[in-house]
């Protein structure tokens, strides 16, 4: 099998679990087996593999722990891995994301669905790396190519934010509506040329860790429960995690990180108040709920422009920054 195709390793101690998976991607990828944690770690820092599919119910050492392990070493941290559960409890599922787990696939297995998932996360593993080495030349030709670089890296940018709109159709188009909106209430508010663009980057990527998110949770019509919009509140962590080391002269990382964080120190993930929140991310919260409310979800149909403006100038000063309402609410009398 050419060495060009990734390298996935499955870790599970049944065998036929195994023999489905590697019935599943052996077309595709490179393979390695493990029946035991102790046999994963030794291979994932012999061979580092792209990706792990991993097995979280295992006699002597358990998925999590052997995440936790991949995930302490320099050496192994960067792996991916995708969690393999036949729990459905979303809270079981969460604290394999918050040790740093990039997905996870519901046994039984849906051959189609393990493709799929195989694929978005080996994508963005390849585009991370693809933006990483176009940054490494940006600092060696800064003065010559700079602006051809930056489209490059636009370019890659707008594939990853189409790689989480594809699992969600309700909300296609919505980070590209609120980087717009963010960008052009920049401008108005006067902030330099650097910050748009870094708002432009962040409004475009916000959204990107719903990758996470299952689709039946992200679709769902009705009121969600409070562990499944817990698992959603992660997301802005892992948009933070995907892009946190991608190298650029733009925080974009962090405006994502910090787009749901609340005046009052009543939003997430970090609670923080008032100047803590970066300016940008204080513009990319308003047009983030602006265009939310505005656009059909699963749950109800638009509420409209006019509502929404009314919902950010209730809640002006208490959760939203009081210039920023008023940028916005004179942007769209216009």
């Amino acid at each position: 099998m050419s060495v060009d195709k990734p390298l996935v390793l499955i870790v599970d101690d049944n065998s036929t679990n195994i023999d489905v998976l590697v019935n599943t991607l052996k077309h595709d990828y490179r393979l390695g087996v493990a029946k035991s944690g102790t046999k994963a770690l030794e291979y994932a820092s012999k061979y580092i593999p792209d990706l792990i599919l991993l097995d979280i119910m295992m006699p002597e050492m358990n998925g999590y722990e052997v995440c936790a392990n991949l995930k302490s070493s320099t050496h192994t941290q960067g792996i991916a891995i995708i969690f393999l559960t036949a729990m459905s409890d979303a809270s079981n599922k969460t604290k394999g994301f918050e040790l740093g787990a990039v997905d996870y696939i519901t046994k039984p297995f849906h051959v189609a669905e393990v493709k799929a998932r195989v694929q978005t996360h080996l994508s963005l593993k390849k585009m991370k790396e693809e933006v990483n080495a176009q940054n490494l030349i940006l600092e060696e030709r800064i003065q010559e190519k700079t602006a051809q670089i930056q489209e490059m890296l636009k370019a890659t940018i707008q594939a990853m934010a189409l790689i989480g709109e594809t699992r969600d159709p309700y909300t296609a188009g919505h980070q590209q509506r609120v980087a717009k909106f963010a960008c052009d209430v920049a401008h108005i508010m006067g902030l330099s040329e650097n910050q748009i663009t870094t708002i432009n980057f962040a409004g475009i990527l916000h959204d990107i860790g719903k990758i996470r998110i299952p689709v039946s949770i992200l679709n769902r019509p009705g009121k969600l429960l409070y562990a499944e919009f817990d698992l959603i509140k992660v997301h802005s962590e892992t948009s933070y995690e995907l892009l946190k080391n991608i190298p650029s002269p733009w925080p974009f990382a962090k405006i994502a990180l910090q787009h749901h964080e609340r005046l009052d120190g009543s939003g997430y993930p970090h609670k923080l108040k008032g100047d803590e929140i970066l300016i940008e991310s204080r513009i990319l919260a308003v047009a983030d709920v602006i265009e939310a409310m505005s656009s059909h979800r699963p749950y109800r149909p638009a509420l409209g422009i006019e509502t929404a403006l009314e919902e950010i100038q209730k809640n002006r000063g208490k959760f939203f920054d009081p210039d920023v309402v008023d940028a916005f609410i004179n942007y769209f009398s216009k």
